[in-house]
Formats: C-alpha cells, structure tokens, sequence
C-alpha cells in the first residue's frame, strides 16, 4: 500500500512536470507566433506598395500570406519572397508598377527561423543596405539585386556563415534612375572570408574599384564558391594576377568553379593555356574587358582533370570586345559540350578553323566584327541546333549555297554582311529557317529582289542594303514588313514607286535612302518611328490634308531628292511627334511657316538646307525650344537673324550660312550656352563680333567668312574658345592687329583670317597651337547627340582652288592669313607645326628667307608664299616634302639656282615666276655655271663652297674598297709591302686634292 501510494505521488509529480511543460511550451509559441506576426506588420507597414500586391497580408494565419512561407509545425517563418516578377529589362510598364519602395523596419530581426529573403528588382532608391541585415544569421539565401540600394556594402554580412547564396547585383547603367544616386560600392571585401558555405556570389555592377586586385584572394578563400559574378565591377589589373598563373589561383579553393563571370571590366593581359585547369568550368565570360596576345594553340593543366580533353564541361564561352588577335585555334573544336561561342569585336584573322563546324551542340556562334578570312563551308548546314550566326563585319568571301543552309530550322539570327558573299539559290528555294534578325548587307544578292523572302514569316530586322538589288519591290513584301523593327534597303537601285500605305509595328525605323524611288511621298505611314526617303527622286510632298496615318512619326528624312512646292503650312498636325525633319538639298521654294514653332514643338533637328527658300526667319523659331539643330544654308533667306533663338537652349548646331542675312549678329545669341557649331558665313552681316560670345565657351567651329564683319580681332577668343577647332573669320573688314592670344587655342585645327585688312607681324606665340604640332591627328567630331544627321562642312583655299570638305574634314590642318598687310619677317617658329596640310601667306608684306627647316613640316600639301618680299634661296631641303603637290612661291625677290631635285621636279615654271634673280629648271633662265650639253648634280660643300662632281663619288668609293681590301693582303704578308702601300695612298690622296682644288677655281659659286 505504501508503495502504490509512493507511485501515485511520483505519477502525479511527473503529470504535473508534463503539463506544466507543455503548457509553457505552448505559451511560448503562441507568443513566438504573435511576435513574428508583428515583425510582419511592421514590415509590410514600412513598404510603399503601389499595385497593392500585399493585400493578402491581413489576418492571423501569416503562412498563407503571398510571399511568406512557414515552418512546418512551429509556424515560424523561414522565407519572405517579395521580389518583383517583372524585371526592368523585359517589361518596365509592369516592373514599374509593381515595385515596392519605401523603408525596411528592422523587425525582421525578429524571425530568428528566416533562412531566404528575396526582394530584387524592386526600388528602394539609393537606401543603403541595412547593416541589420548582418544580424539575420540563419539566412542561407540573400537576394537584393537589382532593389536599387545605394552606398558601402556592410562589413558585418560575414556573420552569414551558412549564406550560400548572395547577390546584391546593382543595376545595369542604362537601367539606373538618374533622380537617386544607385552607387552601391565595396570599401573593404576582408568581411567575405567569413561567408564560409557561399556557393553563389553575384556582384554584377557594384564598384570594386577600391578593394584593388584583393577581391582575387579573398574569392579564392570561399571553399565552397561554385559561381562568381562580377560584371561591370571596375576590376582593373592584369588577367591572370602578375604573381600568380590561374593554375596556382584554381589549386585550392577555386577548384569547384563552374561559373566564372567577369565581363566588362577593366582586366588586361593575355589568356593564358594553363585555362585548362578549369576542369568545373561551365560558363566563362571575359567579354568587354583589354585582353589581348592570342588564344593559346595548345591547352595545358589536362592532367588536373579526369577528362584529357579540354574544358570538358564548358558550354559558353564568351570573350567578345577585347583586343585578341592571332588565328582561332583548333581546339575550339573539341569543346564537345559548348553551346555558346562569343568571339566578335576583336582582332582574329586568317581562317575559321574547320573543326568547329563539327560542334553539334552549338547553339549561337558569334564571329563578327573581327579580320577573318576564307569561306564558310557547306557543313555549317549541318548544325541542326544552331539559333545564332554572326560572321559579318569580316574579310570573308565566296559563295553561299542552299547546302549552307540545310538543316538550320533552329536558326533565327543570321549576320552575314559586310563580307563578299554571293547567294546563289534557285528562284524557288524555301529556306528551312525562320529567321527574326537578318543582315545580309553588302552582300550580292541581286539584281533581283530577293524571292526567297516571302517565306519568312518572322522577321523584325531586316538589313538588305548595299546588294546590287535594281528590281522593283514586289508587292508580297509589303505583307510580311508589318513585323518589322527595323528594316533598311539603302543604298540599291530600287524602283518604282512606294505605296501609299506603309504600314509597319510598333516604333519601326525605316530606311529606304540611296534609291531610285520616284512619285509622290507616302501620305500614309503607320507604326514607323524613323523613317529615311534621302537620295531618291521623289518629286512631290504628300497632300497636307492627307497626315493623319503619321501620328507617331519621330524622325522624316526627305534630303536629296527633287522635291517641288511648298512646305505644308499643317505638317505639324500630321506629324505633332516628329522629333527629325530633314528636306535639304530638293527644290522646296515658298517661306518657312510662320507658325513653325507652334507647328513642331518636340523637334529636335531641323534641316532646310540647300533649297529656293526666301522670306525670313521667323520669330516664332525660338518656341521650339528642344532644338539641338537648326540648319537653313543655302537658302535665299533675308531680313536679320531673329534673336528669339536664344530661347533654343539646347542649342549645338546653327548654320545659317550662304543665305542673304542682313544686320548685325545678335548679342543674344551669346546666352546659348551648349552651341558648339556656328556657321554664319557668307551673308551681309555687319558690326563687329559681340562680346556676349565669350559665353560660347564650348564653341569647336565658328565660321564667319564672307561677311562685313568689322573692328579688331578681339583678343578674348584665345581664353573663351579653349575647344575651338575651326575659326573661320575670312574676308570681312576686320583690322589691326593679330591677337598673341590666339596660341590659347590648343586644339584649333584650322585658322582662317584671310582677306582681311590686318598689320603688324605674324605673332611668334603662333607655335603653341598644340593640335597643329601633332604629326598624328587626333580626329575631331562634334559632341552633338543630334549630330549624327548634320554633316559639318568648311570650304578651305588649298592648292590654288576652293574645296568643299565634309567626311575628310577633320585631316585638315591649316592656316591661312593671305590678302592682309602683314608684315615683318617669315616666323621661324612656323615650322614647329608639324601637322600643318595647309600655310598659305600670299599676297602680304612679308620679309626674310624660308628658313632651311621648312622641310620639318613633313605633312605639308600646299604651300602659297607668292605675292610678298621674301628674298634668299629656296632651300633644298624642300625637296624632300614628299606629300607637297601644290607650291606658289611667285612674285618675290628669290635669287638663285631652283633646287629641281626631289618633290621639287614636279612644280612647273608657274610656281617661281617673278623672281628675276632665279634660274634653272623649270625656268627658262639658265644658271651662269650651267653646261648646256649637260647639267651635272650639284651638292654644297659645308666647309668651303666648292662642288664635286660625280667622279668625285666614284674615286671615293674606289679608294674605299681599296682601303678596306688592300691592307687586309698587305699586313697579311710582308712589311716592305706594307710601306709601299702607303706611300701609295699619299700619293692618290694629294692627287686628288688638287684636282678639287683646281674644279673650284674654275667654277665659282653664284652668290
């Protein structure tokens, strides 16, 4: 009894224990649960949540909330999931829309149990990541790519130890909003040494630029690393590091790499043949960083892997936009397994290896842009997984058959252009393929048009130009366009006329320039964003009540063409989008609208140039004030400039010039501020140059010529116009002086200030031009983002004639100050300008010699110094200015013998006469001392005048052959021949001595 008794009382001990346990158990995960519930909240209540895709968290039973996800049993949550299902890149309608911002509450330190936490592409705008997040030590997954977070990443994320995937990718740069800072950089990376069990590391974008060449050991101390990605990360440096190959990197903990991404970059250096010790590697990109050398012909570190063939497991390489050069190795083609070869934009030459026609698996191979040569084989046909092929842009040649093609039904991108292949297919061939992305220019595929395109029911970028097509289009093309992006048949011999209707997807751009189209202009162009009709003879515009269909038109160009008639007072009611509109160089007479700036408000580029316009130039211009361009030359505009252009604030491009403007140049025109070309040439301009232009600091082209421009010179160009490459001030009235302050001018390539009526000297500074004293030119472009549609041009007095340069000119260096009353003495200091193209000082006052060092000036093609009071002889070093073709040295006091050797030889009379004191060829006038049977070659004589002749040369070599050969005999046998050897030489020596003597006496140099 007693012991039943002692039993029962520990049973109820132990059932007291147990309940009371259980009951605190419970407690304490209900008060766990209604904690975690809170954090939530909290959370959720920091969010900012347009698309209010958080809806569905209300209520107690937080596990079925969207996003979050529970631990079996205790309910603790260990996933929050709240990234953005559309990613910026893809659809930024929907990603916008469906971005979270706002702050993150430090709540979630709460939910001891999270393991994942996902919120990429969303947009906290320029926050920092919060250094709380180091304190959430059972994550094993942190994604926050793409989430728009600014600043140092926190150190305190080594207490992650079980993080086996990180990415805190930032965003792509054409991707980041610009109204918040999204720099999001690494001061010290020691800190990921302690993410011990990182498998994933993805920091694409984040600026590793202080961390230097560290980020190489600290990735090489993460046993566990599978995958690296650090695109666009700053890295800098040589690849492999400079004291250690990539075999000794791979050894220990690299070992496991599979993915390895370190793409635009700046990583230079040469890839070495240890790459083979990638024995993991499935993923390489190296793309867009100055790698150079060549491949390796032969991979080494096989014998690190189980496999003896090379990378085994690689599927993609990727090594596109570097400065690789040499021919492709042959072992690209055992890569057995590779999918993806990326190789364009470098240096590769001679021929594609045949091997890698036999990589069955390959799925895009890009090649373009290199120095490759030969022809494809017909077994690339035979790549039946193949979806990408890019050989264009190369040497290549030869022709293409339907065996090349045979078995590509994958294949939706195919780049062939700008190599020499001939298509040669039946009339009736149906590819296998349908591609979407086709360019096929400056290819031979007519002269028919091609037939085989009717089959192609995809396509969205079609390039065709420049392939000898002169058929008309057959109308069934019209019905397979409307797809089309991006469509161009430029520069062919097409016919006939476009239809009325153009009806095309989307905001295609269109380009139909350099044909032979005629009629009227389409009146009805739907879904095209830019459309080119230039180099055509389309004779009519399209009925100005007839727009409506060009609703969404961006960009019209309708240059060179034979346009007649007026501008359409309502062009902007058809097109109130247009943002381009170029109708240079037709036969459009009338006025321009007085409504134009009501008209076409969002332009940015307008073109009239070249046409009959008259009337004025409206006021109401300067209402369109998105202008970058405006160009109205070669027109027949009167009345003044309208100084309501300064309202044109984005202004980089006027040309006004060859027109018949009137007045003076207004001061307001010195507010535009971003101007960078002015062209105001030959008008009836007057006044003198205001001073409001020393505001033009980014001013590169300034061309005044052929006004009534008056006053000095002013010498504020020299500190206003640092960038000046063109000053253009030719035939005006101005006077005085030439300002020293000119030499400021370190990048003008072309100074012009002839015609004028300046004095004085020619100021010695000239020579710190520094652009004109680089034999290698820099070529000059303007900065101009709508620029690509104006063509500067500048016609220059060279070679005795005006030519007009456009493409070629930024290669002319020169300076011309001719037709002024310059005086004092030829400036030595000229010569120092090594570039100069061009140096035309005729028809001034000018003194002294040409100094002998002209011949420095090795890039010299025209030269005028006629017309002055230069005296002296002309030096013979100007024979050997190789690249001079044009010479006037007329009308001096030259004296003398021409030096008619060298370049010299082929100048005619033309370029001495008026210089009675000079003789010999090419002038009539026979030197003194010349035999008339025969002119004998004469050099100076530095040390005492005399002359040579060409027996001279042949006695010297004589006795220096003897010199050499005899004594080398004498010395080798007997002594007594030795004496008599020299006694000999005495003898030959003061022979010819006398004998030159003698030649000197009796032909004295003409002084």
């Amino acid at each position: 009894m007693e012991k039943i008794s002692i039993l029962g009382f520990i049973l109820a001990i132990l059932y007291f224990i147990t309940t009371e346990l259980a009951c605190n158990g419970h407690t304490r995960i209900d008060n766990n649960v209604q904690s975690e519930q809170k954090a939530l909240i909290d959370f959720k209540n920091g969010l900012k949540d347009p698309n209010n895709r958080l809806s569905s968290w209300k209520g107690s039973n937080y596990c079925y909330w969207q996003g979050i996800s529970c631990e079996n049993g205790t309910g603790f949550v260990i996933s929050i999931d709240l990234h953005n299902p559309y990613p910026r890149e893809k659809v930024y309608e929907n990603w916008s829309s469906m971005k979270l911002s706002g702050e993150i509450s430090p709540s979630l330190i709460k939910l001891k149990s999270l393991k994942y936490l996902d919120l990429s592409f969303n947009s906290f705008k320029a926050m920092p990541v919060p250094q709380f997040f180091g304190s959430l030590e059972n994550l094993i997954y942190l994604n926050l790519s793409s989430a728009g977070f600014s600043g140092s990443i926190p150190s305190n994320l080594w207490n992650l130890s079980s993080l086996q995937y990180l990415d805190l990718s930032s965003e792509y740069p054409k991707y980041v909003d610009f109204e918040y800072s999204n720099d999001i950089f690494v001061q010290n990376i020691e800190w990921m040494i302690g993410l011990v069990s990182l498998k994933y590391l993805g920091m694409n974008y984040v600026n590793l630029s202080l961390v230097g060449s560290r980020w190489v050991e600290v990735a090489n101390k993460l046993p566990s690393l599978t995958e690296l990605h650090l695109c666009g990360c700053s890295l800098f440096g040589s690849f492999p590091s400079p004291r250690r190959s990539i075999s000794q990197l791979l050894r220990k903990s690299w070992k496991k790499i599979e993915v390895l991404n370190l793409a635009q970059n700046e990583l230079h250096g040469s890839i070495p043949s240890s790459i083979g010790s990638f024995c993991n590697l499935k993923y390489l990109d190296l793309g867009g960083n100055y790698l150079n050398g060549s491949l390796p012909e032969i991979i080494k570190g096989l014998e690190t892997c189980s496999s003896k063939s090379p990378l085994p497991n690689l599927t993609e390489l990727i090594l596109y936009d570097n400065q690789l050069m040499g021919t492709l190795p042959n072992w690209l083609g055992e890569l057995k397994n590779l999918r993806v070869l990326f190789l364009s934009s470098n240096k590769f030459e001679g021929p594609i290896p045949a091997s890698l026609w036999t990589l069955q698996h390959l799925e895009y191979m890009y090649l373009s842009r290199n120095e490759l040569n030969g022809s494809l084989p017909d077994s690339v046909g035979q790549l039946s997984q193949l979806q990408g092929l890019g050989v264009g842009s190369n040497h290549m040649s030869g022709s293409l058959s339907e065996q090349h093609f045979l078995k590509l039904s994958k294949l939706e991108y195919l780049w062939m252009g700008s190599n020499c292949f001939h298509l040669n297919v039946s009339p009736n061939w149906v590819p296998p393929f349908q591609v979407k992305y086709l360019y096929m220019d400056s290819c031979h595929l007519g002269p028919s048009f091609p037939a085989w395109l009717q089959s192609q029911k995809n396509l969205e970028y079609l390039d065709l130009s420049n392939d000898s097509i002169s058929s008309p289009i057959p109308n069934w093309f019209w019905n397979i366009s409307f797809n089309m992006w991006q469509l161009n048949l430029s520069h062919n011999q097409l016919q006939g006329q476009l239809p009325n209707s153009l009806n095309f997807y989307g905001q295609s751009e269109i380009d139909f320039s350099s044909n032979l189209f005629e009629g009227p202009i389409p009146f009805s162009i739907k879904g095209v964003l830019f459309l080119d009709l230039s180099h055509n003879k389309f004779s009519r515009f399209f009925p100005p009540s007839r727009g409506e269909s060009m609703l969404g038109l961006s960009s019209l160009l309708l240059s060179d063409n034979q346009i007649t008639g007026f501008i359409p007072l309502n062009i902007g009611k058809s097109m109130p989008n247009l943002s381009y509109l170029s109708l240079s160089s037709n036969q459009i007479t009338g006025v321009i609208p007085s409504n134009i700036g009501e008209s076409l408000p969002n332009l940015a580029f307008l073109s009239l140039s070249g046409n009959r316009i008259t009337g004025t130039i409206p006021d109401s211009i300067g209402r369109i004030t998105n202008l970058e361009v405006i160009d109205f030359s070669r027109n027949n505009l009167t009345g003044s400039i309208p100084s309501t252009i300064n309202n044109c604030s984005n202004l980089f491009v006027l040309d006004l010039g060859n027109n018949n403007l009137s007045g003076i140049i207004p001061k307001s025109l010195g507010q535009l501020q971003s101007l960078q070309s002015l062209h105001l040439n030959h008008n009836e301009l007057s006044g003198e140059l205001p001073s409001s232009f020393q505001n033009l600091t980014g001013l590169e082209v300034l061309d005044l010529s052929y006004n009534k421009l008056l006053g000095e010179v002013p010498a504020w160009i020299g500190a206003a116009f640092v960038n000046m490459v063109i000053l253009n001030l030719r035939s005006n009235v101005f006077c005085g002086r030439l300002p020293s302050q000119l030499s400021n001018l370190s990048s003008l390539h072309v100074l012009d200030i002839a015609q004028n009526n300046l004095m004085g000297k020619i100021p010695s500074t000239l020579v710190e031009l520094k652009a004109m004293a680089q034999e290698q030119l820099n070529i000059y472009r303007l900065n101009v983002n709508a620029s690509s549609l104006y063509e500067e041009r500048l016609v220059v007095i060279a070679k005795g004639q005006s030519l007009e340069y456009t493409k070629t000119l930024s290669l002319i260096v020169g300076i011309d100050l001719s037709d002024n009353n310059l005086s004092g003495e030829f400036p030595q200091e000229i010569t120092k300008l090594f570039g100069l193209v061009v140096l035309n000082l005729s028809r001034n006052h000018i003194t002294g010699q040409i100094p002998e060092n002209i011949s420095m000036l090795r890039q010299l093609s025209s030269l005028d110094l006629s017309s002055n009071k230069l005296s002296g002889t002309i030096p013979s070093s100007m024979a050997s200015l190789s690249f001079l073709s044009y010479l006037n040295l007329s009308n001096n006091n030259f004296y003398g013998e021409i030096p008619f050797i060298g370049q010299m030889t082929t100048f005619t009379k033309l370029a001495f006469v008026g210089n009675s004191d000079l003789c010999g060829p090419p002038l009539a006038t026979k030197c003194q001392d010349e035999d008339p049977n025969k002119r004998q070659s004469v050099v100076s004589d530095k040390n005492d005048g005399g002359y040579v002749d060409q027996w001279f040369y042949l006695s010297v070599g004589l006795g220096f052959a003897m010199g050499i050969l005899v004594p080398f005999f004498v010395l080798a046998t007997r002594k007594s021949w030795c004496e008599a050897y020299f006694d000999f030489v005495d003898e030959i020596v003061k022979w010819l001595l006398r004998g030159r003597a003698t030649y000197a006496k009796n032909h004295p140099r003409r002084r």
